[in-house]
């Protein structure tokens, strides 16, 4: 059996406070802890110190009075050109691209991660940035004195009305919001809140983890999503599949249980019963193993 991979229960306490509450929600620090699954001696602040120093060196050449148009100018050039950050293409599902350490060393990254850098960045220069949960691609909006700005976090492209409208077209299609159900464009702009950027950026490892069948990494994924998203039953159930996979009957049937207990109705609830019995089952003809 594989063993394990899961951060300490105090780095879980640690990620759980920071989540805990939507009012203060740390994001950027939420977002660095999820890499303590894979490294669990990173040390958070440090990795924020380095960010605050990216963002003081730009500070320290901007006149007070500079404007919003100008400090966003100058934010691209340093973020895109001078740092060169940018899209890991080779490379797209890696997970390190969702560590922000990672991110930050290599200057590589997914759209969330890249977005998550950049806002904090342009927060800093008084700006006002927000992630937007744009289907198949995260975004950065801006609030400026000439309007809102919609920018691709990879290479910090203005993106129009109609680039977006085009890159919208797919998932309208797929899920029949044209014509008589067309949905408008500003609906899929709205600023995403700090959990929901912080459970997209969970939920693409997730996605990496379950194809990749790398079920200790999954597992790690699923505790922190379970804590992010306590009323997501579906994560739960989840964490359930994980365990199994991983030869844990007693935690594998709690949480199948737990599932079972709030979605009685649901499309998964009669075969997921079924794999409930079977670890049931199996508790009472060899007993619990330990944690490996």
């Amino acid at each position: 059996m594989k063993h394990l991979l899961l951060a300490p229960s105090s780095a879980l306490a640690y990620f759980a406070t920071l989540v805990a509450e939507d009012a203060g929600f740390a994001l950027l620090e939420a977002a660095i802890c999820v890499a303590h699954d894979d490294n669990p001696t990173l040390d958070a602040q440090t990795v924020l110190a380095d960010i605050d120093r990216l963002a003081g060196r730009l500070k320290a050449r901007l006149p007070a009075d500079a404007s919003s148009l100008s400090r966003l100018q100058a934010l691209s050039q340093y973020f895109y050109g001078e740092l060169a950050f940018a899209g890991n293409v080779n490379n797209y599902y890696d997970r390190r691209n969702s560590h922000l350490h990672e991110v930050l060393a290599s200057r590589r990254g997914i759209p969330i991660t890249l977005a998550l850098l950049f806002c904090e960045l342009a927060t800093q220069l008084g700006l006002t940035a927000r992630g937007v949960s744009f289907p198949g691609h995260f975004l950065v909006k801006l609030r400026m004195p000439q309007g809102e700005v919609v920018i691709d976090p990879v290479n910090g492209r203005s993106l129009s009305r109609d680039e977006l409208d085009e890159r919208l077209g797919p998932f309208r299609a797929r899920h029949g919001l044209e014509g008589d159900f067309d949905t408008p464009l500003g609906l899929f702009l709205q600023a995403a809140p700090p959990r929901d950027v912080l459970a997209r950026l969970l939920l693409n490892l997730k996605e990496i983890h379950r194809t990749g069948e790398d079920w200790p990494r999954l597992l790690a994924v699923q505790q922190r999503l379970v804590l992010l998203l306590p009323l997501a039953w579906e994560e739960r159930r989840d964490r359930g599949l994980a365990w199994a996979e991983l030869g844990r009957p007693v935690e594998a049937a709690d949480d199948l249980a737990a599932y079972l207990a709030a979605r009685p109705g649901a499309d998964d609830a009669l075969p997921l019963a079924e794999r409930l019995a079977e670890l049931q089952a199996e508790l009472k003809a060899g007993g619990a193993p330990g944690l490996h």
